[in-house]
């Protein structure tokens, strides 16, 4: 029998950052052969943020990671790791967006890197950080995902450019000795074998960075998307289904149901599946799109922001992704006390 942790990991706190540029449906009428109406029925998105030319992913993973330090209540100075989930990094492979948001942080000599989840990013995180606390290797971790999407988005490709927004959100997660106040189970899996239903062709060692790449437009995100939706809504619901059974906890109990932002035709599906009623379940993609890692971040934010979200509030978190991966999450919002 496994011996049980001597620390707890507990999400302390949210932050996030979105530009201040709108790209509308109406915008988009002007660019694609589409229609607001039809955006709209198919994704349920209205508008989505895209970052200044100047501004990197890094920049707007920093922001939103400085608003979670400060309502964290610790100092950044008690930061022991910094990761960073991003399919749009400022550089290719290195240095790594963690390291840079570190620097642009002032967190200096302190353990940083990247992963690549796409969707399911942040709650790879949250998987990450659980992990580390317990084992009692770190006691305070910084996460982040963000996302340029505007930077890997073909914009006379109407298939993808109507879906994807760019954006950052944040938490800190830290050691506690309270056990109401940790996350409760995160489970992250993968299959591969879907691999091309979601992807970036190039640069790569497959497709090297050359002239022919660009020609074909192989930097651009690619998408099999009536595949994606039908095999996400499977995926999803089976593996809320079976974290709530594995935790003996009803999806009543459920104060926020925090989907991935992709689609509320997906969120809808999963959502009627499993019994989730309209006040339970978040929705932030009609206004910011899908911003990959960074949507379930940028969607906690949301509803703390408003005033829903409260001390204790149970979260159910759900997201998929290329790779294909997958994850969820049952977590507390456990914010310092006094």
């Amino acid at each position: 029998m496994a011996s049980l942790p001597n620390s707890y990991a507990a999400l302390r706190s949210i932050g996030a950052y979105v530009p201040e540029k709108i790209l509308s449906n109406s915008d988009l009428e002007k660019m694609v052969d589409t229609t607001d109406e039809w955006i709209y029925k198919r994704t349920g998105i209205k508008e989505r943020r895209i970052a200044d030319k100047n501004e990197s992913t890094s920049d707007m993973g920093a922001k939103a990671a400085a608003i979670a330090i400060e309502r964290s209540g610790i100092k950044k100075e008690e930061i022991d790791l910094v990761i960073c989930a991003t399919v749009t990094p400022d550089y290719f492979n290195m240095p790594s967006t963690a390291c840079i948001i570190s620097k642009k942080l002032d967190i200096i000599n302190v353990q940083a890197f990247d992963i690549s989840a796409a969707c399911s990013g942040f709650v790879y995180l949250l998987s990450i950080a659980k992990a580390f606390i317990e084992s009692g290797m770190k006691k305070n971790i910084l996460l982040i995902g963000a996302e340029k999407f505007s930077s890997i988005v073909d914009y006379t490709d109407r298939s993808t450019c109507i879906l994807f927004g760019d954006g950052a959100g944040a938490a800190v997660v830290s050691a506690t000795n309270d056990k109401s106040e940790a996350i409760i189970d995160v489970h992250a899996s993968a299959d591969g074998t879907y691999a091309d239903f979601l992807v970036t062709p190039a640069p790569g060692s497959v497709n090297p960075a050359n002239q022919k790449m660009l020609d074909k437009k192989l930097n651009f995100v690619q998408m099999k998307g009536n595949e994606t939706f039908k095999l996400a809504v499977k995926t999803l619901t089976k593996d809320v289904i079976d974290i709530l059974k594995r935790n003996n906890i009803k999806s009543e109990d459920i104060k926020h149901f925090v989907p991935h932002q992709a689609n509320y035709r997906i969120i809808k599906a999963v959502g009627d599946a499993l019994g989730m009623s309209k006040e339970q379940i978040v929705l932030t993609v009609q206004k910011y799109g899908n911003t990959s890692a960074a949507s379930i971040p940028m969607a906690i934010n949301d509803i703390y922001e408003s005033g829903r979200l409260k001390s204790g509030d149970v979260m159910l978190l759900d997201t998929f992704g290329g790779g294909l991966t997958w994850a969820s999450a049952l977590v507390p919002f456990s914010p310092k006390k006094g």
